[in-house]
């Protein structure tokens, strides 16, 4: 049987070798036939929106630019109508290479996910993959070859705004997830009309922009670099994602558009990545704003010598390029490889083949109206929500709790569900909590009353509110972010929960009825009246075109809430940035009776007000009997940690299990503690398993201070809990050389 597998395998990569020479072979032929021009002409990505409605001066040559050969790709350009239609544009050049058609599909298409970050609330990468896959599906069927997603940068400040779009704050759950979503975007392979190429951005560490302020720069440690910002990168690139998308951002002065160390040195050297390299939206022309180039003609060649391939709406290539070359200030060898990689990706989707089949009407509307997207969506946003608190065990809601009023303004949000970053920006099939619960009890068991609105909320809104809360039997209160306060060009300066939600929380308060708070946002936000004093609490995001029912589904415990926190949550703005993975230091503070002269606040705790990995369920574990199977290991050793899980509570549930390590003594300072390995279980009311980690070299190993990756030889602390702060089980163990 193992004789048998091997041989397949091998003929698999025998396969897989002949297609990628095939490929490379008829790389080389085109290249040959194509002018300068026509080669400058792939390095270039235009915005298409205005190229099918009506002209502007902008766009008025750019059709006969696809005729002529010198555009490579177009983004936003949706639809089989309309992606036909401009590809027939482009059949019309000499050589007939087809465009590639681009968007930024990232969380869903028609059917809307759960924005990134809530999904990374579920740690499991099953359901992440499978949102992707519906996603690319959804758009390929649209037309669509090419989405702008994974964004798998590390973000560890809550005021920048596309945190939303991210995995939050740990490079290895980010990791995981960022070849959770590769995979599901692109499928086993690509070319096949369901799957779409998949793009890691932002290279890189543009989650780290100083002060949480959107396309800020960013200045950091080497260590730090590789340690934190680049793993998630790395593993986008070994789980063989398509394409990479450098960022906004300087990385310690040099913009990452025009920086080599980056491109050529890590992507394409180090990692050896066969992929191509785009820039982020005039990422190249805007080097001559930070000061790093002087004009048009000096980013142009600064981006394609440090290795970005493709121009996206900078026209600084399309402009300067050819001249470059022909004035020998840029080896054609570097036009000629930008060139190869994406011709490579053309032919590899298979569109020399038929520059249409992404383009068929029959199976856009199969695809679209498929109501299994909307099921994978419901089940993903129930896995996204997490439960922050639940006093007196209010939830899950009862028969016994008849009449609900639904107070605050987004209890009928429908677009806000949605969040940021959404191709389909009609709401109407969006589900809002209102309607969610309508569903599911009736509306002769609910009351409303909006409460305000999020920035602003009238003391007539809140008396009529607690008037509507007086006649019920439980209030549940929607409060939170709308859409438009967190994503791209949405950090903000205080994260606290906007406009007066918690005096409306306040005034209820004082009813004496049960109050459940469901909080919608994209980013973690403050809210300390609430946290103290509210009995039950559900964060939950922005949950998508399913949000109302699975709220609902959570509410009456239909599911039970098993989401876990991606990122720290803050007790106050001065806390930020704050995450559970920092170092020690010479004094730190570990709640002494006295702050002087040790690594704290005189005004504030150290502590945050959730920490990462921090989730309730309805029930509750018990964690016991760890066992390592040697107290002692060398690098081509492991051992086996084992524990038992049982579910003491009165609800079958799902735990994520969560192993941290720590290296006591190293060469350089490491973490007080890092999340090395995970488990999500379901357990039956009374049920146990055991559950297993295998501790290998790779788990202990860290980059140094000469940058090299490896193991040094000490005592670890392992811990075992159900969050970075409840640590439930502990051991060491000895690595030895």
């Amino acid at each position: 049987m193992m004789k048998k597998c091997l041989i397949g395998l091998i003929f698999i990569c025998s396969v897989a070798n002949a297609q990628d020479t095939s490929i490379e072979k008829k790389v080389d032929a085109l290249l040959e036939k194509m002018t300068l021009q026509e080669k400058v002409g792939q390095l270039n990505q235009y915005s298409g929106n205005l190229l099918t409605g009506p002209a502007s001066n902008q766009k008025t040559n750019l059709q006969e630019d696809i005729k002529n050969g010198w555009v490579g790709s177009m983004l936003n350009v949706k639809g089989v109508k309309n992606t036909r239609a401009v590809q027939e544009i482009a059949m019309q050049s000499r050589l007939k290479i087809p465009l590639l058609f681009g968007l930024d599909v990232i969380h869903g298409y028609e059917t809307i996910f759960p924005i990134p970050l809530a999904e990374a609330a579920s740690w499991d990468m099953d359901a992440i993959k499978s949102g992707a896959q519906v996603a690319a599906k959804e758009a390929a069927s649209k037309g669509i070859h090419w989405t702008f997603a994974p964004m798998v940068d590390i973000a560890r400040d809550p005021r920048w705004g596309r945190i939303m779009e991210g995995a939050g704050e740990d490079p290895y759950l980010g990791s995981l997830i960022a070849k959770a979503r590769v995979k599901g975007f692109q499928g086993d392979k690509l070319g096949d009309t369901l799957s779409i190429m998949a793009c890691a951005k932002h290279f890189a560490a543009y989650g780290a922009a100083i002060a949480g302020r959107d396309y800020n720069a960013v200045d950091m440690s080497d260590v730090e670099l590789w340690q934190t910002y680049l793993p998630p990168f790395k593993a986008a690139a070994e789980a063989g994602v398509a394409t990479f998308m450098n960022s906004f951002n300087t990385l310690n002065g040099i913009p990452a558009s025009g920086n080599d160390y980056l491109q050529r040195t890590i992507l394409k050297g180090k990692w050896g990545f066969k992929g191509f390299v785009v820039s982020d939206w005039n990422s190249i022309g805007e080097m001559i704003k930070w000061g790093y180039a002087k004009d048009t003609a000096d980013a142009a060649l600064k981006a394609i010598t440090a290795g970005s391939d493709m121009d996206m709406e900078g026209h600084n290539y399309r402009k300067k390029l050819v001249q470059l070359v022909n004035e020998k200030k840029v080896d054609i060898k570097l036009v000629d490889d930008a060139v190869r990689r994406i011709l490579y990706k053309k032919f590899e989707l298979g569109l020399f083949d038929n520059p249409y089949r992404f383009s068929d009407s029959t199976r856009e509307v199969r695809v679209i109206n498929d109501p299994n997207n909307r099921a994978i969506a419901r089940e993903m946003a129930r896995k996204s929500i997490v439960l922050l608190k639940n006093e007196n065990e209010l939830l899950p809601l009862t028969q016994n709790n008849r009449t609900i009023a639904l107070i605050g303004p987004l209890v009928k949000a429908k677009r806000d569900m949605a969040g940021s970053w959404t191709v389909n920006t009609d709401s109407t099939n969006m589900v809002s909590l209102y309607e969610g619960l309508m569903a599911r009890r009736g509306s002769n068991e609910l009351l409303y009353a909006k409460g305000g609105t999020v920035p602003k909320t009238t003391d007539d809104e809140i008396n009529e509110a607690v008037v509507v809360a007086n006649k019920a039997d439980v209030v549940v209160l929607a409060v939170g972010e709308t859409y438009d306060m967190s994503g791209e060009s949405k950090s903000r300066a205080d994260i606290h929960l906007p406009g007066d939600q918690e005096k409306l929380f306040a005034a209820l308060q004082q009813t004496g009825k049960p109050i459940v708070v469901v909080v919608m946002a994209g980013r973690s936000l403050i809210f300390n009246t609430i946290a103290n004093k509210a009995i039950s609490i559900l964060y939950t995001w922005w949950l998508g075109s399913e949000a109302g029912n699975a709220i609902a589904d959570v509410l009456y415990g239909d599911y039970n809430p098993a989401g876990k926190l991606p990122i720290t949550f803050p007790r106050s703005m001065g806390q930020i940035p704050i995450y559970y993975s920092h170092l020690s230091t010479g004094r730190a503070y570990e709640n002494q009776k006295s702050k002087l002269y040790l690594s704290s606040y005189i005004d504030e705790e150290n502590t945050p007000r959730y920490a990462f990995g921090y989730g309730l369920s309805y029930t509750n574990f018990q964690y016991s009997d760890l066992q390592l199977s040697d107290s002692t290991m060398n690098e081509k050793d492991s051992i086996v940690v084992s524990f038992k899980l049982t579910n003491i509570g009165k609800y079958a549930g799902e735990e994520v299990a969560q192993l941290y390590l720590r290296n006591e003594v190293a060469s350089i300072a490491r973490p007080v503690k890092e999340l090395k390995d995970f488990v999500k279980v379901k357990l039956n009311v009374g049920e146990s398993k055991e559950i297993s980690f295998i501790i290998n070299k790779e788990k202990l190993s860290f980059y140094n201070r000469k940058l090299e990756w490896g193991t040094e030889p000490g005592r670890f602390q392992l811990m075992i809990g159900t969050a970075s702060d409840s640590i439930l089980l502990k051991s060491s163990f000895q690595l030895v050389k």
